[in-house]
């Protein structure tokens, strides 16, 4: 699976926030949450077009109006993008991407403890 651009991330964001939604319904979310101005709306399309070409996006015809969803759950990306991660940082090795963060975030008794609870859960 393709990578994905800080601008494409932001509006798979926004559609797995949203659900199914138009190119205008986007550009609303963008002024009202991240309090920036709204995008062109040519700026959008093309990122939305980019998006589907990359197959994480399908869209439905009404008239000129396209609606356009995800056609990959935020949890199939997370999932792919910390694989990556691990591979590509880590040496594939989940034990030393949990001892980084042990080591770097100053994780508490309290979070190691929670982690163990999913790890023993998993099982």
């Amino acid at each position: 699976m393709k990578q994905l651009t800080k601008a494409e991330e932001e509006l798979m964001q926004i559609m797995w926030d949203l659900g199914p939604c138009t190119v205008s319904a986007m550009r609303d979310y963008i002024a009202e949450h991240q309090q920036q101005e709204k995008p062109p709306h040519s700026t959008v399309s093309t990122i939305v077009r980019i998006l589907e070409e990359k197959g994480f996006v399908g869209h439905k015809a009404y008239g000129r109006t396209y609606e356009y969803f995800p056609l990959i759950s935020k949890d199939q990306y997370g999932k792919q993008s910390l694989n990556k991660l691990v591979n590509d940082y880590f040496a594939g090795s989940t034990l030393d991407l949990v001892s980084f963060l042990v080591k770097e975030k100053n994780l508490g008794i309290k979070d190691l403890s929670d982690l163990m609870e999913v790890l023993d859960t998993d099982e």
